[in-house]
């Protein structure tokens, strides 16, 4: 978690998505406690991201979106205005974490019908994220990488990914994508539904 303090405004996507988070959570009629103990998450956290009073992490929208059973793509389509055919650049949204240093661009977000997505990726060197579960169980995934070098580990082994290459798998356990650098990494994450 993030914590605002500059005594800043909350972002509107946050306030957004601390709404749709909490009304996912009650619409399973689960109290604060059981979602933090099925999420592995403190409850003081998953209060202070549904009332937006901080901006949460990669991490966290993880864990959340798999006792939810929802993609990351899918939790962030979810909180925008309303999904059209055609995706213009400049409405396509994008979530940072600055923390972790990962930029998220929702390139093609989820749509009713539909089970894939496109997600672009921007990494910055020495950048290392690490999901301890996928959001949706077997999880097709596949990971083009546009620009500079990334390292993807899955079910414990690392695929080591150069610019043209693509890495093609479904997620069952944790993943880990790491910028070894020197430079930042670009990549295209698409998405597909089980």
């Amino acid at each position: 978690m993030r914590q605002r303090t500059d005594g800043t405004a909350p972002d509107p996507v946050d306030v957004r998505l601390g709404t749709r988070l909490a009304e996912l959570r009650a619409e399973r009629g689960w109290s604060l406690d059981e979602l933090a103990e099925r999420a592995g998450v403190s409850r003081s956290t998953l209060s202070r991201a549904e009332r937006a009073e901080t901006s949460p992490t990669a991490a966290l929208l993880n864990r959340l979106c798999a006792v939810h059973g929802r993609t990351m793509s899918q939790l962030l389509g979810e909180v925008e205005a309303r999904p059209a055919p055609v995706v213009r650049a400049a409405d396509q949204q994008v979530w940072t974490d600055r923390a972790a240093g990962f930029v998220r661009r929702s390139v093609s977000p989820p749509h009713a019908g539909l089970r894939g997505e496109l997600v672009e990726g921007r990494l910055t060197a020495g950048a290392d994220l690490a999901y301890d579960r996928p959001p949706v169980p077997g999880l097709e995934q596949h990971i083009w990488v546009l620009e500079g070098e990334l390292e993807v580990t899955a079910q414990d082994t690392a695929h080591r990914l150069d610019t043209g290459d693509c890495l093609r798998l479904r997620v069952w356990g944790p993943t880990r994508f790491r910028c070894p650098g020197p430079g930042d990494a670009r990549y295209v994450l698409a998405v597909v539904l089980p």
